[in-house]
């Protein structure tokens, strides 16, 4: 069985802004910072905003001036981070120490963002390009925002975000949560699935529409990552933007999110820790 579920470049979802970001809505946007995205909410010309997650180390500039021209100079209320991985964390400190914000997380994740615990080691054997085999290089270490870090709500509200709720989507991290509005359905998954093949240099540069299950290299509980995938299925989203690749909308992301629900197993599992 294909081990990719294509999508068309019809249900590409993005305008490029000014600032180097692509909106999705009039308060949500993205930037991409080379094989990850960051995500801004609010409404640009304001100094009501959040960050949801923290890129990759030296991107703090990137950031920096896509908020300032969205948001006027204004630190943001928060920092939202869907998990604590590297490429989610590069500048985390640096501007959370420079805006003196809050850092919301589940509190699962805090180990990693506290500077008490790394990550496990990844899955060299996980296959699908050179990435599983580069990822003994990438970080582990946790980064250290104590200071500042906070547990999300138990209610399921995200500060900083009215109208918005987290959704604890573990497996790839066991703290991850992706964020979800009603109101336009709109998904903010993080990397509980992704929109491109993570595994694959290539398909990372050039972010081919493809729907997957989470980054293989980095994904410890393939049972919960399942799970997770089903749970962002069932919520029939009408725009969808990931923690890699590009954002995505309508019936054709529906149905792909659907078909990689039903086979997730089959396709999304690294084939060593597949089921006979």
């Amino acid at each position: 069985m294909t081990q990719q579920i294509p999508l068309t470049p019809e249900a590409i979802a993005g305008l490029e802004q000014p600032d180097g970001t692509l909106a999705v809505a009039p308060d949500v946007a993205y930037r991409r910072l080379a094989i990850v995205n960051v995500a801004f909410w609010g409404t640009p010309g304001s100094g009501d905003w959040v960050l949801i997650d923290a890129g990759l180390p030296g991107t703090a500039g990137i950031i920096r001036r896509a908020a300032a021209e969205r948001f006027l100079d204004h630190p943001p209320r928060a920092i939202v981070m869907t998990h604590g991985h590297f490429d989610h964390v590069g500048v985390l400190e640096t501007l959370a120490n420079e805006w003196e914000v809050p850092v919301y997380a589940h509190p699962l994740e805090h180990p990693f963002l506290n500077g008490g615990q790394s990550y496990p080691p990844p899955d060299t054997r996980a296959g699908g390009g050179l990435m599983p085999l580069l990822a003994p290089l990438f970080p582990r270490s946790p980064v250290n925002v104590s200071r500042w870090l906070l547990p999300l709500p138990e209610d399921g509200s995200v500060p900083g975000m009215p109208g918005w709720r987290w959704l604890h989507t573990p497996g790839h991290a066991p703290g991850h949560v992706s964020l979800w509005r009603e109101e336009d359905r709109l998904l903010v998954s993080g990397d509980a699935v992704v929109t491109t093949a993570q595994e694959s240099a290539y398909a990372a540069a050039t972010q081919a529409p493809e729907l997957h299950g989470p980054p293989r290299y980095f994904t410890p509980d393939w049972i919960s990552a399942a799970e997770s995938a089903r749970r962002l299925a069932r919520l029939e989203p009408e725009i969808l933007v990931p923690g890699h690749g590009r954002a995505m909308q309508g019936p054709a992301l529906r149905s792909a999110l659907h078909a990689l629900a039903r086979d997730f197993e089959a396709v999304a599992v690294p084939p060593h820790l597949r089921t006979p």
